[in-house]
């Protein structure tokens, strides 16, 4: 039985609309604190007016403080949103399409991937500017995960063609084990140097990203929203199995191709620009059915909204808790998953 049929499954549709306008309203003061909050502390009127000042509608600011803004601090959040709604939308397609409760956006292996190909050009001294603000780290992250995930689709692939579901998590799990022995073997044989911007790198950070980057990340967010959306009610036929997917006219092999693959493609990019975070793809979308229901048209854009202010808010901390340093954001979100799943957990204990 899948995940999405525990959760209250009737939510009126005000009720979502509620919690769409609310986490909306709640992301864009998220998103402006984030801008204004760091080591030099602004005032969100001082960055209104770095940012008109740069598009050319006001006076501006002086040149330091237009930088830090626009340049620096206004992608990083926009990243940090950006990154926290596509994971949270690939866990919650996942877990819908797999019917399992832990599963999350590296469930397929492409972080074991994605970390073996980063290692491999961090530890070649790799790390220049590409193409569409994809520096040689991210392209290689990017690369290796997208290997890893097809070897997984072909041990998981059936000879006719079909995706074996069972097979498909545990292809994962292998390649994914692999790909992070073969890191470690890499980190091990390395110089101190190479393993500290490893970890660094593994453990997951929107501060690197600028607006080359940032329009790539939206790019690739936006389209894996669409496309989700579209098949809203093809995710909310799984709940109910395959057969009954079947029956209901769902294509069930060409969907799961579908969604599979889009929500694989989405998670490799984003662990590409911002490295692994933990927890987002798996507590999010539980957390959001318990606010509106397991209807995936409903769901979706207020797990997407979720997603993206934990994430925003989580950067913030990573970046303001220590004075001088700043933490892997996964350790952040990580400190907050945990409680907030274990107390979901118990919730649905209770009401089993």
């Amino acid at each position: 039985m899948s995940v999405t049929t525990r959760a209250p499954a009737r939510v009126r549709s005000s009720t979502t609309t509620g919690w769409v306008v609310a986490l909306a309203a709640l992301l864009v003061v998220s998103c402006a604190a984030g801008v204004a909050i760091g080591a030099a502390d602004l005032s969100v009127g001082t960055v209104v007016d770095s940012v008109a000042g740069r598009l050319g509608i006001g006076s501006g600011t002086d040149l330091l403080t237009t930088h830090i803004v626009v340049d620096l601090r206004l992608p990083r959040v926009l990243a940090a949103a950006l990154v926290g709604a596509g994971l949270a939308l690939c866990g919650a397609v996942l877990q819908s399409l797999t019917g399992n409760a832990l599963a999350d956006p590296y469930l397929l292996g492409m972080s074991g991937g994605a970390s073996l190909g980063a290692v491999l050009a961090l530890t070649a001294g790799a790390g220049t500017v590409g193409v569409l603000g994809i520096g040689a780290t991210s392209a290689a992250a990017f690369i290796a995960a997208l290997g890893s995930l097809l070897l997984v689709f072909v041990i998981s692939t059936s000879r006719s063609g079909a995706l074996v579901p069972g097979r498909l998590v545990l292809a994962g799990i292998a390649v994914g084990q692999f790909a992070a022995a073969v890191t470690s073997a890499l980190v091990l044989l390395g110089d101190r140097d190479a393993a500290h911007r490893v970890l660094q790198w593994t453990l997951g950070s929107v501060a690197g990203v600028r607006w080359p980057g940032l329009l790539t990340i939206a790019a690739v967010v936006a389209a894996t929203a669409a496309v989700m959306l579209t098949h809203a009610r093809v995710l909310d036929s799984f709940a109910f199995g395959e057969r009954a997917a079947s029956s209901l006219g769902t294509d069930v092999e060409r969907s799961r191709w579908v969604l599979y693959g889009v929500a694989s493609l989405c998670t490799a990019a984003l662990v590409a620009q911002a490295g692994v975070i933990g927890f987002v793809g798996l507590v999010v979308p539980h957390a959001a059915r318990l606010l509106v229901g397991p209807l995936h048209a409903r769901l979706l854009p207020v797990v997407a909204l979720v997603g993206a202010v934990l994430l925003v808010w989580a950067d913030i901390v990573a970046r303001t808790v220590m004075p001088g340093r700043e933490l892997p954001i996964s350790i952040v979100t990580a400190v907050v998953g945990v409680p907030v799943f274990v107390m979901i957990l118990r919730r649905r204990g209770a009401r089993a």
